[in-house]
């Protein structure tokens, strides 16, 4: 019996994959903005009035989902300004360059790489500083994930993983599978071998060109 959801993974980069289901919820994720014209109709549906036909008056702070602030983000109208959060701030950008491993990126925001490469999205000066730390966080924290998923095996990882992002620990989740399939084949309790459809498709098209 085939499964009813194949997971999707997550898009890279500057774009949603509105598939996948961990960046639906990254797409929730809120951002820090100011209404710079008056947003009508729209008080309700941003929890700042009690009626659907009331407006947010220009100069109101806002928390805003990402996919609106997306949607609504116009640099030539300026609807509205998005600030960035704390964690992608220089102060903290600071902490992540002098040692990442400490950080509990998911009490910060579980989803600390790809809301950060949504971030791009909007025209910010410190957006080169974003990025680079965006990267170099990952290189520095990604040797630590697979070595503790590959050091952990029938053991309790809840407290490894609990201070990783979404992304962290679906690395980590693939060290766990390779560990423990490594493990399998070792005590001779792997599934045996055989070639895949594609190696045999290829072969007998093969065979049926030389008997013709």
């Amino acid at each position: 019996m085939s499964e009813a959801y194949f997971p999707v993974g997550p898009g890279l980069g500057l774009e949603e994959n509105f598939l996948s289901l961990d960046d639906i919820l990254m797409s929730q994720e809120k951002l820090p903005g100011r209404a710079e014209n008056t947003l009508p109709r729209l008080a309700f549906a941003l929890g700042q009035g009690a009626g659907t036909g009331d407006s947010i008056p220009e100069g109101t702070k806002l928390e805003i989902p990402l996919w609106l602030a997306k949607g609504l983000h116009d640099s030539k109208r300026r609807i509205i300004s998005v600030e960035l959060p704390k964690i992608y701030k220089e102060a903290w950008r600071t902490v992540f360059s002098a040692d990442a491993t400490v950080v509990d990126l998911h009490k910060m925001g579980p989803y600390y790489y790809g809301f950060g490469s949504q971030l791009l999205n909007f025209d910010n000066p410190e957006n080169p500083e974003i990025a680079q730390t965006l990267l170099q966080t990952f290189i520095n924290r990604f040797r630590h994930i697979m070595d503790s998923s590959q050091n952990a095996y029938n053991e309790d990882t809840s407290a490894l993983v609990a201070r990783l992002d979404e992304l962290e620990r679906a690395l980590f989740q693939a060290g766990q599978k390779g560990l423990n399939d490594f493990q399998c084949w070792e005590k001779g309790q792997a599934s045996q071998i055989t070639a895949s459809s594609l190696v045999q498709n290829y072969g007998k098209r093969k065979f049926t060109e030389v008997d013709g």
